[in-house]
């Protein structure tokens, strides 16, 4: 079973404190995702974010397959990166890093994604025909999003990449 990984960088004109702020949140999740993907919060947002925090909610990842993703906060330092892994729902494996790097007029967010699809082959072939397009999507419209509440940095761009690793 192949591994793959997500890289994702932007730019943003916003101190290191609103950019967390901002992160951290899990209720602003939904901001960030497609409204195509009909993502509902069921529990664990209602606290600020802590290493062991369990959040479960509903996802609609392809039209007509909803499903239910749990993820633990796993690693978590103030201000600087956080872990979110899945512990129920459609990957053999989602390990995602958020990080805030400040940097001159701004913050530079970058997320890596490590992830493996269930069923060997099929899961290969899913990763070919639809799941490293829909993660694209996903990740362009947080770019999107996040660049329509924050504004841009000029000269900088925002980067994606997937990749097998």
């Amino acid at each position: 079973m192949k591994l793959y990984r997500l890289t994702a960088r932007q730019h943003l004109p916003i101190g290191p404190e609103e950019a967390w702020a901002f992160l951290s949140d899990p209720r602003n999740l939904q901001k960030i995702t497609p409204e195509h993907m009909k993502f509902e919060i069921l529990s664990g947002a209602d606290q600020p974010m802590y290493a062991g925090q369990i959040i479960q909610y509903t996802v609609v990842p392809l039209k007509g397959f909803r499903t239910r993703w749990v993820s633990e906060i796993t690693h978590y330092e103030q201000g600087h990166y956080f872990v979110d892994e899945q512990r129920f729902g459609p990957y053999s494996l989602w390990h995602h890093k958020h990080f805030i790097y400040e940097e001159e007029n701004g913050v530079r967010m970058e997320d890596i994604v490590d992830y493996k699809l269930p069923l060997g082959p099929l899961g290969q072939l899913a990763q070919a025909l639809f799941v490293k397009r829909q993660l694209t999507h996903v990740f362009r419209y947080r770019v999107q999003a996040l660049e329509k509440a924050f504004g841009t940095l000029p000269g900088r761009t925002s980067e994606l990449t997937i990749n097998a690793i």
